[in-house]
């Protein structure tokens, strides 16, 4: 199996779609549509602008998984839509890893040198896999102006890079 990583591009929006709803509706039962996630309808200008992006995972042309770094501005940045489709989930394939280390290296290579993310209590392997990679639980209170807060997240984390800590 063959991983690439690379930029949302115009193409890939099927298979954002693809690769999302199924996870947030069939495996954790999030009453949620595509019609109430804008953002993915918008994804250049939503996430692909100032320091931000999103980015793609892909198998043989295939999105199999997705994640996005939002610029919140003052060297801040939001991680959002980390999902991976099941069949290629875990370290045996390392998409999760693989997503996660492109982002913090293009979040740095930006300037930005804290990230925030938040997360619903279902997703309980994603709390150890962030907490793996240097993400500390915070309190919801903590989290900077202009963190774009979603209704089902009730679990937020932080992440300051070697360079951003004094």
């Amino acid at each position: 199996m063959r991983l690439e990583i690379s930029a949302f591009a115009a193409g890939d929006q099927d298979g954002v779609f693809a690769v999302i709803l199924p996870i947030q509706q069939e495996e954790f039962g999030i009453p949620i549509s595509a019609a109430d996630q804008p953002d993915l309808a918008a994804i250049p200008a939503f996430y692909q602008v100032g320091g931000g992006g999103f980015w793609v995972a892909r198998v043989a042309g295939e999105v199999v998984g997705t994640l996005a770094l939002k610029d919140i501005g003052g060297g801040r940045g939001a991680l959002r839509k980390m999902f991976v489709a099941a069949p290629y989930r875990g370290r045996a394939f390392g998409t999760a890893q693989r997503l996660l280390d492109h982002v913090l290296a293009y979040a740095q290579e930006q300037g930005i040198g804290e990230v925030f993310l938040g997360t619903t209590e279902k997703f309980l392997a994603a709390h150890r896999f962030y907490e793996r990679n240097g993400f500390r639980e915070i309190a919801k209170a903590e989290l900077p102006p202009g963190f774009p807060l979603v209704a089902v997240d009730t679990r937020f984390y932080a992440r300051h890079s070697s360079s951003s800590q004094a």
